[in-house]
């Protein structure tokens, strides 16, 4: 559905994910203007025909494929943005992105391995098809402004195992994200734009070039923290990841959480993802 499109992550945009995730130590060199501010966009799917892992497909709306050399499977609850991606051209032919506009959103999975060797983020996020997941319901945006309708909503996520439910992370507003609205906005661009190849972060520039500059991305904006369940409990074969994005002024998280138990979801205000771990 979204082969055309270039995905991209926020890392360490929802505080206390990333020291939840072991990853706080990956960022130690990575300068910040401000403590709050998110850490870098990593890529997690490349629409282009180079040879590298990153073309690969990874989203799916129903299954989570694990990777054959990785146990310690986190599911990783999100909002993603379904963005355009405007561009300008200087007089030397040099190519940057001048904009991004939000169109709609949807409950996300970044599931992500623990690999402490890994180089670049990008290494724990597509191992494959089936590593990442994105709700088919797609929710219109009619502002990513203050007032604006995912102004409502909130994430929440499960984990069923062996028939039991558990709530993976914490129940938290979309407004809870350190950088949102414009302010997110305006420093992916920056990021898109001026992101080096250092450490665990990719030259995303160069990036775009490769794919000839798609007309549109996946963004997926950062990661709520963990529940202590979700923190010390990985997916295995069987068992079923629950993210869901819901209307706040709708539902409570009881109402969701009755919803999850029964698999019986409302249509309207809500933006669910359901997967089975293969």
């Amino acid at each position: 559905m979204f082969k055309s499109c270039i995905g991209f992550g926020v890392a360490g945009n929802f505080a206390g994910h990333l020291e939840q995730a072991g990853e706080a130590a990956d960022f130690l060199k990575v300068e910040v203007k401000e403590a709050v501010q998110p850490k870098a966009i990593f890529p997690f799917y490349l629409p282009s025909n180079v040879d590298s892992f990153l073309t690969v497909y990874p989203l799916s709306s129903t299954n989570i494929t694990p990777p054959n050399d990785a146990d310690n499977l986190q599911i990783e609850p999100e909002v993603a943005l379904i963005c355009d991606i405007e561009y300008t051209q200087s007089i030397d032919g040099d190519i940057e992105v001048s904009a991004l506009t939000p169109r709609q959103f949807a409950a996300y999975n970044d599931c992500s391995i623990r690999k402490p060797n890994a180089n670049k983020i990008s290494e724990k996020k597509n191992w494959g098809a089936n590593s990442k997941g994105l709700s088919k319901k797609l929710i219109d945006i009619d502002t990513f402004e203050q007032g604006g309708i995912l102004d409502r909503y909130r994430i929440a996520s499960f984990h069923q195992h062996n028939g039991q439910l558990h709530t993976y992370g914490e129940d938290s507003p979309v407004i809870g994200y350190s950088y949102f609205h414009q302010k997110l906005l305006d420093w992916v661009v920056e990021r898109m734009n001026c992101q080096q190849d250092v450490g665990p972060t990719e030259n995303i520039k160069a990036l775009l070039n490769i794919a000839d500059h798609p007309k549109q991305a996946i963004i997926s904006i950062g990661a709520t923290r963990y529940t202590p369940y979700g923190e010390t409990h990985f997916l295995q074969s069987g068992d079923t990841s629950i993210v869901v994005v819901y209307d706040g002024t709708l539902y409570n998280h009881d109402d969701i959480v009755s919803m999850a138990e029964n698999n019986d979801w409302q249509s309207d205000g809500l933006s669910v993802l359901v997967q089975t771990v293969d």
